[in-house]
């Protein structure tokens, strides 16, 4: 998967709220009562900061969709001023690559700031990769275990023993689905920097969806974004609430998730160079959603998650020269029953060893 380009993220949670997204502060856990359909209003947005990170997806010079480099992460440049000699308080990006996908981990939130996924076909096993061996084992969901990530300093880590309890599933932001080209990879996203306190399983209706545009577009780009979004509350003033888990507290919980995805395809057979793009993106509450729901209800532009995440997904260049996904491709998810299925998967989640 080309690398990407980890962000020096802005304050996280004091973006605007978005368009259609824009549901109310989600703490509720998953006996909460299902949640409308939001509704389709525009909320003021900030205006953005003057100095811009380097998107993450830009056009190269044969137009086609390029992840940015590793290094082009936005830090400080030149010498540290004098009054840093002692200690660079951060924030510091812990820039995460992976064999199936690649994220930022947001250490005061204790969960990812945002992941990114580079989905085809043969990245999904549906198709020979030329060079490959088919019989080479494949990643097994059974054989992974949620675990502790060891790259994160123990202080800011997310914590097994948080979500005992919790009300909460420990929700990937990269399906293990997506990730099926080796054990390796499968248990990659297990990581708990992969992982995000979730509710219900309306979420995989989308993940699928992802899934099944690779049969639409020869490169799928998926990013994930947890959001903190405020509510309108009865004095006529807006507000960010979300709980946090762990005993201590540690992990925050998001009211909003969001998925905006990049389909890439050739124009035409006599210009298989020159790429045809669309883009979406989605913002689902972190609450039950009813199943009759279109996705197409959840659609926001993909400047408004931007803002609200404090993050520069696409280039200008992009956002300009891109279709809508829902206008190129279907914008409807299959509703299966994934509840009995995953009950009986579900890895259980032990009591906490008394370690803090």
């Amino acid at each position: 998967m080309p690398a990407a380009s980890a962000l020096h993220l802005a304050a996280f949670g004091l973006g605007a709220v978005l368009g259609a997204g824009a549901t109310a502060i989600v703490t509720r856990r998953k006996d909460a009562a299902p949640v409308a359909a939001p509704a389709q209003h525009q909320l003021p947005l900030p205006v953005p900061p003057p100095h811009q990170p380097r998107p993450v997806i830009q056009i190269d010079e044969k137009n086609r969709p390029q992840m940015s480099n590793a290094t082009d992460i936005a830090m400080l440049g030149g010498s540290v001023p004098g009054v840093l000699k002692y200690g660079h308080p951060g924030p510091t990006p812990d820039f995460l690559v992976r064999k199936a996908y690649v994220a930022s981990y947001d250490r005061r939130l204790r969960h990812p700031a945002w992941t990114a996924e580079h989905l085809t076909l043969s990245s999904l096993g549906k198709s020979r990769v030329e060079g490959s061996n088919p019989d080479a084992p494949k990643g097994d969901r059974g054989k992974s275990e949620f675990v502790e990530d060891p790259a994160i300093p123990t202080p800011f880590r997310a914590r097994l023993q948080d979500y005992f309890r919790s009300g909460y599933d420990r929700g990937h932001m990269v399906p293990a689905a997506d990730a099926k080209s080796s054990q390796d990879a499968m248990n990659e996203t297990f990581l708990l920097t992969n992982i995000a306190p979730q509710v219900g399983d309306d979420w995989a209706y989308l993940e699928d969806w992802c899934r099944r545009q690779t049969s639409v577009f020869s490169d799928v780009y998926v990013f994930t974004v947890p959001l903190y979004l405020p509510k309108q509350e009865a004095d006529g003033k807006w507000r960010t609430t979300y709980e946090v888990i762990g005993s201590p507290p540690n992990v925050a919980v998001p009211t909003h998730f969001a998925k905006v995805v990049l389909g890439a395809r050739p124009s035409s057979p006599s210009n298989p160079t020159i790429q045809e793009l669309s883009v979406g993106a989605f913002v689902l509450p972190n609450a039950p959603i009813p199943d009759e729901t279109p996705l197409a209800n959840f659609a926001v532009p993909v400047d408004s998650v931007e803002r609200a995440a404090g993050l520069t997904l696409f280039s200008d260049a992009v956002k300009q020269s891109s279709k809508n996904i829902c206008q190129t491709s279907k914008c409807e998810v299959i509703i299966r029953r994934f509840d009995d299925a995953n009950r009986q998967s579900q890895k259980r989640i032990s009591a906490p060893s008394g370690r803090v």
